[in-house]
């Protein structure tokens, strides 16, 4: 299979021979700017263009769900902590990194690097 993301639209392809299969998983209304799977690919973040960091469990078929909102400063990028896949570590364009529990997206730990990120 094959994840794709346009215009905030998380597709499925299912591609076998010849053929394809196409299904929406889900529709989060925002331009998604990056797709990280878990170390065990059974979790999706999704971190889209205005700082929203959602997850999506494939398997399961659901929505995505919103884990962690843009708040004073948008989310730049996030990553899983492994080994597992039961915390997150983010980045703000403003330079913090904040480390996350995915179950309820409580904030466990931050630290303020005091200069602006970028992505290059």
């Amino acid at each position: 299979f094959v994840l794709s993301a346009q215009e905030g639209i998380l597709f499925f392809y299912h591609i076998k021979d010849l053929q394809y299969e196409m299904k929406i998983c889900a529709d989060i209304l925002q331009p998604i700017s990056s797709l990280i799977f878990s170390p065990d690919y059974s979790v999706l973040l999704l971190v889209t263009d205005q700082g929203t960091v959602y997850t999506y469990k494939p398997a399961h078929s659901g929505e995505a769900v919103k884990l962690l909102d843009a708040c004073s400063s948008c989310f730049l990028a996030a990553d899983f902590l492994t080994p597992g896949n039961k915390y997150c570590v983010s980045v703000t364009i403003s330079g913090e990194v904040q480390v996350w529990f995915l179950e309820d997206g409580t904030c466990l730990s931050k630290l303020n690097l005091d200069i602006e990120v970028h992505v290059t």
